[in-house]
């Protein structure tokens, strides 16, 4: 929507290129540090986009978004002219240490899980997930959690470090806010890692290595 001295305008179905040009007009005369405006990227085959895309993590982003030029502003999750492409997730196998329970329908399940990194012979936490599980999954862990409980913090549960799952987040940044030093984003469960035991699980040292 733009104002001008006359009359408001819904431009909302203009093309994307006079949207954008509005928007660059806006933006200049405003002059306002906290106004950003995204960058657009030059490119000439598909093989510069996906260029593009593997240096997206290099400057903090989750990767491309692609929109066509005549496209219009639609509303809600409209698929076809705009298209998110994001970077491939980081991963790395981890140790579930502890678990709180979930809310809603998952009130009754322990399904807010902590999950750990070995550092010389003990564990450290460096990220919390509580979605990628499937329901019989969740249930199977929450019978694990319950029956292998070593001390109770509150809610909190630790739990025996037998467990091993793939926790896969989008970026990853050094951290003096954390115990780990490291912070992660977007963290979530891909898989229970059900081939290895505990001992097997990836290093701290092994999660600071994905830093760029």
């Amino acid at each position: 929507m733009t104002c001008s001295k006359t009359k408001e305008v819904d431009i909302r179905q203009s093309p994307l290129v006079e949207r954008r040009e509005l928007l660059e007009k806006l933006v200049l005369e405003a002059g306002h540090p906290a106004l950003l405006l995204s960058s657009k990227l030059a490119f000439t085959s598909w093989q510069d986009i996906v260029q593009h895309r593997e240096h997206a993590r290099t400057t903090s982003i989750e990767g491309l978004m692609l929109k066509r030029r005549s496209s219009t502003y639609e509303v809600g999750r409209k698929r076809g002219d705009w298209w998110k492409w994001k970077v491939d997730p980081l991963t790395i196998d981890a140790v579930l240490t502890f678990s709180m329970q979930g809310h809603g329908r998952r009130a009754d399940l322990y399904t807010d899980h902590t999950f750990g990194l070995w550092q010389d012979d003990k564990l450290v936490t460096f990220a919390k997930a509580y979605s990628g599980l499937t329901d019989a999954e969740m249930k199977e862990v929450d019978a694990f959690v319950k029956k292998n409980t070593v001390e109770r913090f509150g809610p909190v549960r630790q739990v025996e470090p037998q467990l091993v799952f793939e926790i896969a987040f989008e970026g990853i940044s050094s951290s003096s806010r954390h115990k780990s030093g490291v912070a992660v984003r977007f963290p979530r469960i891909v898989r229970w890692r059900r081939d290895k035991n505990a001992s097997e699980a990836n290093t701290l040292d092994d999660l600071k290595a994905l830093i760029s």
